[in-house]
């Protein structure tokens, strides 16, 4: 028998709303699980956000971090893009993470600083959905991820689970998936373990967990998220509910004494999935761009996070960008050894992509 989580739940210490967000039950419905949480509520005189942050960066981060915004998303923000290798569609319920990850790919990608903004119009984002059935690339036309259905993926400019405690939105979407009569499956992957609000509701099997993990050494990279192993015993508990589970090994770091330590994730990562059918593994090496470093480093003066060029070559994206990602070498190492373990510990389980 698995024990539920005993995990402390992030709590923000203010939550500001925009007159336009109270305007929707949604955003009510937020407003009033934040003060039942004892958060202090402020109602902008306006819907610009202003946040009167200090000029300080390490304060500007913490004041930042420790801030919920409760806005409403716009066309542009509820407009549905592609989000390949991981599903056909994304499908944004906030922007922004309470944890203090030293590796944050939204350090490149949010501007302005870390506040976590959720938006109230949840019926309009969810309007936009069926529009897009069975028009992705990724699972909607893909001969071997076909029988997924059309596929939405609710993290990739958040952590939903992480404050679904306080917004109720990853409840309300998987809550819509399970009554949706359609060849459809929503997907988020998370580093909380905050599951128990999840395991009743009626998902009729239409939604994937996928949790997040690294080796225990690099946990000083994870901050403010739970301990690996109680995702890994979240994830089994959202199997055992009947939820469809999986695991993303991310970002995967080629520090000295990887092999060790992804030898012993992996295990650790059997021996409580291992007889778990339909497991899927997605494998993401760890990648930065010029200015998610720029960031990252005044986030986190202090990290050992390696953002150096050794064993790192240039690579640009179909956009122009520059990443930074591992030299062939490197990633031909890399990719044999994960094949290799997940073959040996997840016989079992499903690789959906390595990138």
């Amino acid at each position: 028998m698995v024990s539920p989580s005993s995990s402390r739940l992030w709590v923000p210490r203010r939550l500001l709303a925009t007159p336009s967000s109270l305007l929707w039950d949604h955003g009510e419905q937020i407003v009033a699980r934040a003060r039942a949480l004892d958060v202090a509520v402020t109602t902008l005189p306006s819907d610009r956000l202003r946040l009167d942050l200090p000029d300080d960066p390490r304060q500007n981060y913490a004041q930042a971090k420790a801030t919920l915004a409760l806005v409403v998303a716009p066309p542009s923000k509820r407009r549905l893009q592609p989000i390949a290798p991981s599903a056909d569609w994304r499908v944004d319920l906030a922007e922004g993470c309470p944890a203090h990850c030293g590796y944050c790919y939204l350090a490149g990608s949010l501007k302005g600083p870390p506040i976590t903004r959720v938006y109230a119009n949840l019926p309009e984002i969810l309007a936009e959905l069926p529009a897009h059935l069975g028009q992705g690339t990724v699972t909607s036309r893909s001969a071997t991820r076909a029988h997924e259905g059309t596929t939405f993926e609710a993290s990739c400019y958040t952590d939903p689970l992480a404050i679904d405690h306080v917004t109720g939105s990853l409840s309300a979407l998987i809550a819509h998936f399970g009554a949706w009569e359609a060849d459809v499956q929503l997907r988020f992957t998370t580093k909380f373990d905050a599951v128990e609000p999840l395991l009743a509701l009626d998902h009729a099997g239409r939604t994937r967990m996928r949790a997040s993990i690294n080796p225990a050494g690099y946990a000083r990279f994870e901050g403010g998220t739970s301990p690996v192993a109680a995702r890994l015993v979240a994830l089994r508990r959202m199997a055992d509910a009947g939820y469809k589970v999986g695991l993303t090994i991310a970002p995967i770091i080629a520090a000295e004494g990887w092999r060790e330590a992804y030898a012993e994730l992996i295990a650790q990562a059997g021996q409580v999935l291992g007889d778990i059918p339909d497991l899927t593994i997605e494998l993401i090496t760890h990648r930065y761009t010029p200015g998610s470093k720029a960031v990252l480093q005044t986030w986190y003066p202090g990290s050992s996070l390696d953002l150096g060029m050794a064993n790192r070559t240039e690579k640009r994206t179909k956009f122009g960008s520059v990443k930074y990602v591992y030299d062939a070498d490197t990633m031909r190492a890399l990719r044999a050894f994960f094949a290799d373990e997940i073959a040996a510990r997840l016989p079992e389980a499903r690789i959906l992509y390595w990138t």
